[in-house]
């Protein structure tokens, strides 16, 4: 009796044995919302590398991040757990390892499974390439100066809260440059440890003094060098992260075609309660909108976070080009996915860090290998169910037969990758700090404050998410059943 199971166990895995691994290219880039082509979240937005890697694969339109700031949301992917389970709540919550050391991280899955691992540049908040085979890092992260450079030094300190900041340092050239160039005073705590973030404009040097530049000339030099095992490739991109610097050249296209301003709406913040405005109006992890506005700086950030989004997607094509062309090009799963959105003014918010749609909302794109296309959804399908960032993990483990670990709170996207048009019925839910959640569904956000504050968007009408709907009679069901999910929620 025992040969005709053992003829079943061999005719359902006929499809697994014998074909090769798939390799995979894991690319993260910082702080980038929807201001890319393919979600056509504005109208100036030019990134037809990544609008070409949209083309091919399943464009998440609903993804969202598991909580709106680099350290808690890293920590979520590469752990796949909450930050209700790790403890990483916040950027000032400490590293993953410290805090949940416990966890198993993908690319040690990876590793433990048979892949060659490689990272580069930014992937965790901290301290991410310990758990690669091999890791390459940066100096120039988010500039093309080296970070002893930007350093403010104690003459210099007093000057970064006036009216009149004034750090003189010089450029790889030799060429002075006195920061921050957009002669912007400091809305955060002035240290001597770290140059003003809060900054854009172009530089006239070189795209190797970036360090986006050099990671992807690392990672192409990966690609070329080949290797025998199956591959696990990550890359974490720093561009648009502030400050919003880039090479000149990305910003030149502005002369004749000066930036649009995102769409507000006076008076915004009037149906929010005290938390609200708080959460609003705090230069928690930028600037303030009221000194962008008395400084004049508006439109030119605009342009920067533009001009840098191109930069990168340029690096982002440069790496794919020579992907295509490597032996390992056609077995090879893309994903690309950002830790979180940013606010460019909208709600009178600079940066990340709120439970609105453009903190939480994540460019999220899974392209399969060619070798493999056919099994899935056919390329340029969009899937407009909320996601998570959560099921990254899950569905990479799922997707490359890799022995995960034994709990993980996201779920796989492979469904989704098969059939995009399929109803969930799903909520995902994010976390700005402890005891705020906001909940996004396939119409609806929910927002509840730690002091008990609501908020309710219809997205289907109000995808600005200017009219608070939380004290109106008409939508107290509605209000009511999202208040109903936070309740045990992380």
């Amino acid at each position: 009796m025992r040969f005709p199971v053992v003829l079943f166990l061999l005719l359902t895995l006929l499809p697994v044995v014998g074909r090769e691994r798939p390799h995979v290219l894991f690319l993260a880039v910082d702080d980038l919302n929807d201001w890319i082509g393919c979600l056509k979240g504005h109208p100036q937005a030019h990134t037809p590398n990544m609008d070409r890697l949209a083309a091919r694969g399943v464009l998440f339109t609903n993804a969202h991040c598991v909580a709106p700031a680099c350290n808690p949301s890293r920590a979520a992917v590469f752990s796949g757990r909450r930050p209700g389970v790790t403890g990483v709540w916040s950027n000032q919550s400490g590293s993953l390892a410290r805090r949940y050391p416990q966890a198993r991280l993908l690319s040690t899955t990876f590793a433990e499974s048979g892949y060659e691992t490689l990272g580069a540049g930014k992937l965790l908040h901290s301290r991410g390439g310990k758990s690669f085979g091999e890791y390459f890092g940066v100096n120039q992260r988010w500039s093309p100066l080296s970070k002893e450079t930007v350093k403010y030094t104690r003459k210099e300190l007093p000057s970064k809260a006036t009216a009149n900041p004034r750090h003189v340092t010089r450029d790889s050239r030799g060429r002075k440059v006195v920061l921050p160039l957009n002669r912007m005073p400091s809305d955060r705590k002035p240290t001597e440890t770290d140059g003003e973030s809060f900054d854009w404009g172009g530089w006239d040097v070189p795209d190797t003094d970036f360090g986006d530049t050099r990671i992807t000339d690392w990672a192409i030099g990966k690609l070329k060098e080949g290797g025998k095992e199956p591959l696990f490739l990550a890359v974490g991109y720093y561009r648009p992260h502030i400050p919003l610097w880039a090479p000149k050249r990305f910003f030149d296209r502005f002369k004749d075609e000066p930036g649009k301003l995102p769409p507000v709406r006076k008076n915004d913040l009037d149906d929010l309660g005290q938390a609200g405005r708080k959460w609003a109006r705090e230069a928690v992890t930028a600037g303030s909108h009221a000194t962008v506005i008395q400084y004049g700086q508006w439109q030119a950030a605009v342009e920067a976070y533009l001009a840098c989004t191109t930069y990168v997607d340029h690096e982002i094509g440069r790496l794919l080009e020579v992907l295509d062309q490597s032996a390992v090009g056609k077995n090879t799963w893309i994903i690309l996915w950002s830790d979180h959105g940013w606010h460019l003014g909208e709600k009178e918010h600079w940066g990340k860090w709120t439970g609105w749609e453009r903190s939480t909302r994540v460019p999220l794109m899974v392209v399969p290998p060619r070798s493999q296309a056919g099994e899935f959804a056919a390329g340029g399908s969009r899937c407009h169910q909320p996601v998570s960032l959560l099921d990254l993990y899950p569905t990479l483990v799922e997707l490359c037969g890799l022995k995960g670990p034994g709990k993980l709170d996201g779920q796989s996207l492979v469904p989704l990758l098969q059939e995009p048009s399929r109803s969930t019925g799903r909520v995902v839910v994010t976390t700005f700090d402890r005891g705020n959640v906001s909940l996004r569904s396939d119409r609806w956000r929910y927002i509840r404050d730690a002091n008990g504050e609501e908020e309710l968007y219809d997205l289907k009408a109000d995808p600005n998410e200017w009219s608070n709907l939380a004290g109106r009679p008409e939508h107290a069901a509605t209000r009511k059943r999202f208040a109903a999910r936070v309740s045990g929620k992380d």
